[in-house]
């Protein structure tokens, strides 16, 4: 066999092998949820939606009283304030700040510039965002997989909100101080984030850590 017919036949013998894989390639493409069309699972999807500090407690009486006026993003200075648009329903065009994504910094310019009784001025530490609860069988500190301290070196009222359990300065608990502005949970460097803001409602226990 020359030359020129061996690799004739190493070019045809490609040339079928690609012909016969294609119909399985396009299938795989084709097929309505495989594994190439999921999503890589996101953490954010499980953490609630909190409205801004100094927001009206009634969530109807908040929408009601929203404008939509977008003010409360537009000063925000850590741009920590998203809104929701049509899949919010009669929250549409309301704020929300989303913790894993940019917590607050509690430093009521939102509050100061909404023009309605939707958001009023309140002290930082009476702000009732929500309270961070912090789940012990992830957060590597309480496994013994490292040291941490993000969430308390980052909390702006500091140990009246989070500390350390007295026998190990690495463990991390929640204080009733706590008021949910979630930067916790935005420096929290755990990808299934251990940390996460609970909205506050008569049931919740502020010693949540």
């Amino acid at each position: 066999m020359n030359r020129r017919s061996f690799f004739y036949r190493i070019s045809r013998t490609l040339a079928l092998i690609t012909l016969a894989a294609l119909p399985y390639a396009l299938s795989r493409l084709l097929v309505p949820g495989s594994s190439q069309a999921k999503p890589k699972h996101d953490p954010r999807i499980n953490h609630h939606k909190l409205r801004p500090p100094g927001a009206l407690a009634d969530e109807d009486d908040f929408r009601t009283a929203c404008i939509g006026c977008s003010l409360c993003g537009e000063i925000c200075p850590p741009a920590c304030i998203q809104f929701y648009h049509r899949d919010g329903g009669g929250s549409a065009n309301t704020p929300y700040i989303l913790p894993p994504d940019k917590g607050c910094i509690l430093c009521g310019k939102c509050m100061e510039v909404c023009p309605t009784s939707a958001l009023t001025i309140t002290a930082s530490q009476a702000v009732t965002m929500g309270v961070a609860q912090i789940d012990r069988l992830a957060c590597y500190p309480w496994v013994d997989r490292g040291v941490c301290g993000a969430c308390a070196s980052i909390c702006p009222l500091g140990e009246r909100a989070i500390g350390f359990e007295f026998a190990n300065m690495y463990r991390p608990v929640i204080k009733s101080g706590c008021v949910g502005c979630g930067l916790c949970v935005e420096v929290c460097p755990h990808p299934s984030l251990p940390i996460r803001i609970i909205p506050l409602s008569p049931t919740t226990t502020l010693h949540a850590g």
